[in-house]
């Protein structure tokens, strides 16, 4: 028996860490446990877009600590100069920024769903949200698409759904154009 292999490395080497560094075909890529979507149970809650604000807030103080850094150390500071002054007003600029597009959400994707379903006017089988934001301030809206309760569909349906008010921002429906046939129901 070769001594690297009695030692936990790889045959016809001496370095025994090499056991601990794999090959580039060993090496996968996966999802850490808090993002893995396969093993939970339950009712996912969307994040509320009002965390923005949270950052927001972190900017508007970093960028008032760096003026205030630059007023307080004066014109003969040598680590301290106008970048301070930029780079704060740019933080406060972003900063309100946040502050302002941080809506809070208060439709979620069930009842935008109901909303969408009441809109297009037909029995809803298979339906999917997703959240996207419009506007120069980011508002949430969600958009759900729709399909009738059909084996196979006979139309579908595309609702834009507020996520601050759930106001209907648009709705367009068509008879379903795609085809079916070669798939069993």
């Amino acid at each position: 028996m070769n001594d690297s292999a009695a030692e936990g490395g790889p045959a016809g080497t001496d370095d025994p860490s090499a056991a601990l560094d794999p090959s580039d075909a060993e090496v996968r890529d996966q999802l850490p446990a808090d993002l893995d979507a396969a093993g939970y149970v339950g009712p996912y809650l969307f994040p509320n877009n009002s965390r923005r604000r949270i950052a927001g807030a972190l900017y508007l103080l970093i960028g008032a600590a760096a003026i205030v850094i630059l007023l307080v150390a004066g014109s003969d500071a040598i680590l301290v100069n106008g970048g301070f002054g930029v780079g704060g007003a740019a933080l406060i600029l972003f900063g309100l920024y946040c502050m302002q597009a941080g809506w809070d959400l208060a439709v979620d994707e069930n009842d935008a769903l109901v909303a969408a379903t009441r809109e297009v006017g037909f029995p809803v089988g298979h339906a999917s949200a997703q959240l996207a934001w419009r506007g120069l301030r980011s508002r949430p809206t969600w958009r759900i698409l729709l399909y009738s309760n059909q084996a196979p569909p006979d139309r579908r349906g595309l609702v834009l759904v507020d996520g601050v008010d759930g106001e209907i921002m648009g709705c367009f429906v068509e008879d379903n154009p795609e085809d079916w046939t070669g798939l069993d129901a």
